[in-house]
């Protein structure tokens, strides 16, 4: 008798046993299987969420067919601490596997209502844009300049939102005058910039934060990319280069930006003033002449007067030999870079193709062959008056 009880009872283990192991293999293969969602929706993760709450928006937005096994899938893989908060795509189809990788990512929103705070060389912009799942592309509502404009109401929408996003983008070759007056300026920042950071010290990129944020926070964020980059640029230079310290290099990646405005041409442009250098040829280029007077605070609106080519200052490079003595804007990567390794050209000499500055400029060994170009340009300044 109690043979049989035995036999019976090591029969049902086995049965239960690989009933078990069929549950765990259908349940792995629905965590990695193709999802039900027709259309991609925008996720939300609110700060203190965690992962049952999104397993259960997910479930309730039809995206899982599951939120049990997305939460075990996500305990298995030992992913559910590192949930983050933010406005997530969802794709179409996204298995659970795949989502789960999206809300413990990187942290980087990817949809929903976004506010770009834009500081740029001749204005500033404020940004109101919402990114369509259907298309993944930001759709712009508004766009104001906070310093001329009243603001929209598609900005104190977006402002009362709890999930919207914000950033703050630099573009190259603002100074950092211009940067730390912009940043002050913004309205969901706290603190305050209360002195100008060294010019050419932060990077122009897109910075991420969330109201409250202290802006002193984005300035540090700022100085140490910039740091970094300069630093993996400067290791890796090429030789022979005109140029003895990063600290110079970074001075005439500001004089390659301002001069380009970070188009296509940085790397011809580049190889024209350390060509100049090697030859000791002064740099006569204009906007350092502009940063002496203006000191960066600010754009010149106009044009360059004789006397102020003529006149004796650290910055004029009509006058002193070499490069000025500190950057004249803070440059991008592709200018830092441009002059680290810039191209091999004989050129001495470059003036602008047309009255448009995206254009690009014509490039010259001899002087004949500059003055000709500069010939077309005046020709094209006349036909314009």
């Amino acid at each position: 008798m109690w043979k049989h009880i035995a036999a019976n009872g090591l029969t049902f283990l086995i049965v239960a046993l690989f009933l078990v192991g069929g549950v765990v293999l259908w349940g792995m293969k629905e965590y990695s299987a193709e999802g039900p969602l027709d259309q991609a929706i925008c996720l939300n993760v609110g700060d203190g969420s965690n992962m049952r709450r999104v397993s259960e928006q997910l479930a309730a937005q039809s995206a899982i067919s599951s939120a049990t096994i997305f939460r075990l899938g996500s305990d298995y893989s030992e992913r559910t601490s590192q949930l983050k908060a933010g406005n997530f795509l969802v794709p179409e189809r996204a298995s659970m596997e795949d989502i789960v990788g999206v809300v413990t990512g990187t942290g980087r929103s990817t949809c929903g209502t976004e506010v770009v705070y834009r500081i740029g060389v001749v204005r500033n912009q404020v940004q109101i844009s919402e990114r369509d799942p259907a298309t993944n592309r930001y759709v712009e509502l508004a766009a104001f300049d906070p310093e001329a404009e009243d603001s929209p109401a598609a900005f104190e929408t977006a402002r009362t939102a709890g999930d919207t996003q914000y950033r703050v983008v630099l573009a190259e070759g603002v100074t950092s005058w211009q940067a730390m007056t912009a940043l002050n300026g913004v309205d969901v920042l706290t603190g305050e910039i209360g002195e100008v950071p060294a010019e050419g010290t932060l990077a122009p990129d897109s910075y991420e934060f969330v109201p409250g944020t202290d802006v002193a926070e984005i300035l540090d964020a700022m100085v140490s990319s910039q740091a970094e980059i300069l630093a993996q640029a400067w290791a890796n230079r090429v030789d022979g280069l005109p140029i003895e310290t990063p600290e110079e290099a970074l001075i005439l990646a500001s004089i390659v930006e301002k001069e380009t405005g970070g188009y296509d041409e940085v790397g011809t442009v580049a190889s024209v003033f350390e060509n100049r250098l090697r030859q000791g040829m002064r740099l006569q280029t204009d906007p350092t002449v502009i940063y002496g007077i203006t000191r960066g605070e600010g754009i010149l609106g106009r044009g360059l007067r004789q006397s102020e080519l003529r006149a004796e200052t650290p910055y004029n490079t009509y006058v002193i030999s070499g490069l000025p003595p500190t950057p004249i804007a803070n440059p991008g990567r592709a200018s830092i870079e441009a002059v680290m390794n810039p191209e091999e050209t004989d050129y001495i000499f470059f003036v602008a193709k047309t009255l448009t500055p995206s254009d690009g400029h014509n490039f010259a060994v001899t002087l004949d062959e500059h003055n000709a170009n500069v010939a077309i340009y005046r020709g094209l300044e006349a036909a314009a008056q």
